[in-house]
């Protein structure tokens, strides 16, 4: 299948602290491909690192991000501008935080459109009302007309989806696209990312740290656990034959059918970016440790089965 993006071994530190390791990430087109694990693992700083949104303590030390042949680590930020919402666009867990409280839905969208597009006020008007119908948003004409605190969770985040739509975007990152969102909302927003992959073409980078949630709309999984992809495969493979030890536990912690089955929980908490752990750094939850070696030597990702990949040194 063809990569639209390549991650190749980005590092990525705060200071002396590293927040992410030699991250190796293929987008394919058309997939949604999810990015999962615990809060603090450094999925929304891989996101980031993508949109070139990374705060300022933030440093890239090493490696490539790879969009249609030309690392986009060199581009200038003006050429990033043109980039972002227009070929790359994201979603991010709070729509609030995309909406301008001061400016009604119309206003937002049509200068949205305006920006990567060189059309009058009517015909960015005319799209926007197209990409609100694509995302299912109801009575767009008064919506268009109201500001976001009129609107509800799930509303504000399809509008935000449809900015994305609005300007034919490549590749969106969904950044915990259904935080603080009821369970219903949930479904409607993932049916419509869904929708959005088969009708438009589009790859998702879908960011969680749900796998009950993203089981149900992914093509591929990779799992983060302390700044480092421990695991990629096919959501099929991951559901029914997980490789790390960590990927089994947050598959084991997940709730039962059976009501009589209690939680499994993962001991201990992941670690800090500031702790130093030598070996596997997860090792110190890991039942599966084997200290000879987990305590001494660093895992690197490699290739157990066909396009199965796992970092651990019991596989």
């Amino acid at each position: 299948m063809e990569s639209i993006l390549e991650i190749k071994k980005l590092n990525l530190f705060f200071g002396k602290n590293q927040a992410l390791y030699d991250i190796n990430l293929k987008l394919e087109r058309g997939i949604i491909h999810s990015l999962v694990g615990e809060s603090g693992c450094g999925k929304t700083m891989t996101a980031m690192s993508i949109m070139r949104l990374l705060p300022k303590s933030a440093i890239i030390r090493s490696g490539e991000i790879v969009y249609h042949g030309e690392n986009i680590l060199y581009y200038k930020e003006k050429q990033m501008r043109a980039l972002r919402g227009h070929k790359i666009a994201l979603v991010p867990q709070d729509p609030m935080t995309s909406l301008n409280p001061l400016f009604t839905i119309e206003n937002q969208l049509v200068e949205s459109i305006r920006t990567h597009s060189k059309v009058s006020y009517k015909q960015a008007l005319r799209k926007a009302k197209e990409v609100l119908d694509m995302v299912k948003l109801p009575d767009i004409e008064n919506k268009l007309k109201s500001y976001p605190h009129e609107l509800s969770g799930g509303m504000k985040q399809r509008i935000i989806i449809a900015m994305a739509l609005a300007e034919d975007a490549e590749i969106i990152i969904a950044d915990e696209p259904t935080t603080a969102l009821d369970v219903t909302i949930q479904k409607q927003i993932m049916d419509l990312i869904s929708e959005i992959k088969k009708e438009q073409g589009t790859t998702i980078l879908l960011i969680s740290h749900d796998l009950a949630l993203v089981s149900n709309y992914t093509d591929r999984i990779s799992v983060m656990y302390s700044g480092h992809i421990v695991e990629e495969t096919s959501a099929p493979d991951f559901f029914r034959n997980p490789l790390h030890p960590y990927s089994k536990a947050l598959l084991n912690s997940l709730p039962s059918k059976n009501p009589a089955l209690k939680l499994k929980t993962i001991i201990g908490a992941p670690p800090s970016i500031q702790e130093q752990i030598s070996g596997c750094k997860f090792h110190p939850r890991c039942e599966a440790c084997k200290p000879d070696i987990c305590i001494t030597q660093n895992p690197e990702l490699k290739e157990v089965d066909s396009g199965h990949y796992s970092a651990c040194l019991l596989n």
